[in-house]
């Protein structure tokens, strides 16, 4: 008999941004085409527009997993002080619906809870602990734990997180970092597990690699269409300047272009900082002679149409606890000059084998590393990168890691 996961996410796509936590999504399919383990989702977020009601539902029981995603209010009365309280009623008020709405589908309760990012979903794996003992294991991926931004943690949160992550039957982190990063915050549980994020082998992949008879994808076709007539660095990031520092690359690039005339920046994502970068980029002069071009939101096949052509990755970032875009690169033969920060270094052993590192705000080492590739003088083979690719992060091998996980749980 399939044992049933109930999926508890923070992030995940929904009908305001269907990218929002889609490496959440990438888990979730994972562990769904596992054998022996039927999974459904049940996810509440804030309204981004306006509602009918205080909440409103979409429930979805014909997809390959129910998925119940709900949304309320932002401003329920218009009176800040009361809001807050009454939105974090709401949140809950909706998991305690969904949750109702699928033990009736499923005629049962859940064998497994699986929490997706502390920590309102882990307050509520632990009332179901305590209320029906149900066990619950958590993932982690938020970049919050790091030493760059732990600072910013409250106290409260602090103790919430400590008792949440020591009552669970399993804590996951996507990185050996992020789980030594937690642990230092005294977020630490006795079966504490690494697995990957998931990376679609068969989409992100060299455009070589696509053989007589074989399907070819879309991005390999608006790739293979596309002649790389000058070196091209790409960038994939929501755009948070103070976590990503794309206002660092833009600086590198603006003194590259001098000893590389043609050198092209393509900058694919959207954010909140999305309008300062466009500026700033304009101030350095990269957009009126092409250097920039702001692509916007892409789907994932024009992000691996776009890494197939590129000559390089570039992650300035100042804290990653996986980066998936990294590894995503990488399947598609494409070399990565990124920061040496969270649980990136990890990532890319035997040291220079799969990109170069530098260290955070290092813009000269930023330079130097890009010039390297640029230059050939570092290579890279693409049949590698994507092998090493596959073999970390494709969905039935993390499938399977998930699945061991939670029958050592249930063991129990």
């Amino acid at each position: 008999m399939k044992k049933r996961v109930l999926h508890l996410p923070k992030w995940y796509p929904h009908r305001y941004d269907d990218q929002d936590g889609d490496f959440v999504g990438r888990h979730v399919a994972a562990i769904a085409a596992f054998g022996g383990v039927e999974g459904a989702v049940l996810f509440a977020a804030v309204a981004r527009g306006p509602l009918p009601g205080l909440i409103d539902a979409e429930e979805d029981f014909s997809g390959p997993w129910p998925t119940l995603r709900y949304y309320y209010r932002a401003a329920p009365t218009g009176l800040a002080a009361l809001d807050k309280p009454l939105k974090l009623l709401l949140y809950y008020w909706c998991l305690l619906r969904g949750y109702r709405r699928l033990r009736h589908h499923w005629g049962q309760r859940p064998d497994v809870v699986h929490v997706h990012v502390l920590l309102r979903t882990g307050l509520f794996a632990w009332a179901l602990k305590a209320a029906r003992n149900i066990p619950f294991v958590i993932t982690e991926h938020w970049t919050l734990y790091l030493p760059q931004r732990a600072g910013g943690i409250s106290w409260l949160r602090r103790v919430l997180t400590r008792a949440v992550v020591r009552r669970a039957a399993a804590l996951h982190t996507v990185s050996g970092g992020l789980r030594d990063a937690m642990a230092a915050l005294g977020f630490i549980n006795a079966r504490s597990v690494v697995i990957a994020n998931v990376v679609d082998t068969a989409l992100f992949r060299p455009r070589q690699m696509a053989t007589a008879g074989a399907p070819v994808t879309l991005a390999q076709e608006a790739s293979s269409a596309q002649a790389v007539e000058s070196p091209t660095l790409l960038h994939v990031s929501a755009f948070h300047d103070q976590v990503k520092n794309l206002s660092g690359v833009l600086r590198v690039v603006a003194r590259l272009r001098a000893a590389w005339p043609g050198l092209r920046l393509r900058i694919a994502g959207y954010g909140p900082d999305e309008a300062y970068l466009h500026e700033y980029a304009t101030t350095l002069g990269l957009v009126a002679d092409g250097t920039v071009q702001f692509l916007g939101k892409l789907p994932h096949e024009a992000v691996a149409a776009e890494m197939a052509r590129a000559t390089a990755l570039v992650s300035f970032s100042r804290a990653e606890t996986f980066g998936c875009v990294l590894l995503e690169a990488r399947a598609c033969g494409c070399p990565v000059v990124a920061t040496r920060t969270g649980g990136v270094p990890e990532l890319f052993q035997p040291n220079n084998a799969f990109g170069l590192l530098v260290e955070t705000d290092d813009e000269v080492g930023l330079e130097k590393a890009l010039t390297a590739v640029l230059a050939g003088t570092a290579r890279f083979d693409a049949a590698q990168l994507h092998a090493d690719a596959a073999a970390r992060c494709a969905s039935a091998a993390v499938g399977q890691q998930f699945g061991e996980l939670y029958q050592k749980v249930l063991n129990e």
